[in-house]
């Protein structure tokens, strides 16, 4: 099998079998193609000449322009991935003891809850006035504070997905897996409200669409749209480190720990697959705790 063909049968799993996001997939793309190139010039266009020295030379070579640990790594898990789909074809698994540099581990930012409240009241005061994408925006920085939703997730809810009565919605993450999370009663009162004041006023009733959020001309809003969004309303809060929505995210998971949850409990909220990715935030709260330990303790 041709190298080139191997790769786009494995690209062609990943999205029609295994439900990848379509940026991830890009993403793999583009890695694999490089990794194409680069054993083209080695002489290697066929999958079955692919070796471990061959992807070690490819991922030594990444490192040596420059590419950071992330992009490595990724590079590292799309050609195990690419490996064991030409194996499960008939050929060999030769990426097995392909190692995956360790990334640097940075504790994400976080706002304290003074500042989300300041946020959010800002928003609030907005849409007092009754315009359909101030009662929006209030709505979606509620939502994604209160579920802890990625943006993807939330602009591709559609309005059958909020249960108003149990004050959940059904998410479509990762992978295509579903969850259902649960909201809170300022999050409930701000959906209501754009829903029965302002999507109307945004929706073109020759086009009905069934996305709870809509963006100007009455389609699904954006992702570009809710980055702009809460980028520009975190630059003004005092602090160093990311201003987009996954900020917002971070917050609510830090929040619930900080209030008690239990970890698994918000493992199941963010939809991760791995508890290890969740356990991140446990790092956030002592340091969050060791920072007001310091400040206020006389004997710090």
């Amino acid at each position: 099998m041709r190298l080139d063909d191997a790769i786009d049968g494995y690209l062609a799993h990943l999205e029609r079998e295994r439900g990848y996001s379509p940026n991830t997939v890009r993403g793999y793309r583009g890695d694999l193609r490089g990794l194409a190139e680069h054993c083209a010039a080695a002489g290697i266009d066929d999958a079955a000449a692919l070796d471990i020295e061959a992807l070690r030379d490819w991922l030594y070579a990444s490192t040596e322009a420059g590419m950071g640990k992330a992009s490595i790594a990724r590079r590292s898990a799309a050609a195990r991935g690419l490996s064991r789909w030409v194996a499960a074809h008939g050929g060999q698994d030769v990426a097995g003891r392909l190692r995956t540099p360790k990334r640097d581990q940075h504790l994400p930012r976080v706002l304290s809850r003074q500042a989300m409240d300041g946020v959010l009241s800002s928003l609030a005061a907005a849409a007092a006035e009754g315009d359909p994408v101030a009662l929006r925006d209030l709505a979606v920085v509620e939502l994604l504070y209160a579920s802890a939703l990625r943006v993807s997730e939330l602009v591709g809810l559609d309005v059958d997905d909020v249960d108003l009565e149990r004050l959940t919605v059904r998410v479509t993450g990762k992978g295509a897996k579903e969850r259902v999370v649960p909201f809170g009663r300022p999050a409930l009162d701000a959906v209501l409200d754009w829903m029965r004041v302002g999507r109307d006023r945004l929706a073109d009733p020759a086009k009905p669409h069934p996305a709870l959020f809509l963006g100007a001309r009455g389609g699904r809003l954006g992702q570009r749209r809710v980055h702009e969004l809460v980028t520009g309303l975190l630059e003004a809060v005092p602090g160093s480190g990311p201003h987009g929505p996954h900020t917002l995210r971070h917050t609510a998971a830090t929040h619930l720990l900080d209030g008690g949850a239990d970890l698994r409990a918000v493992q199941e909220l963010l939809g991760h697959a791995s508890l290890g990715t969740t356990q991140i935030y446990t790092h956030v709260s002592l340091e969050r705790l060791a920072d007001a330990y310091r400040t206020a303790h006389p004997r710090a």
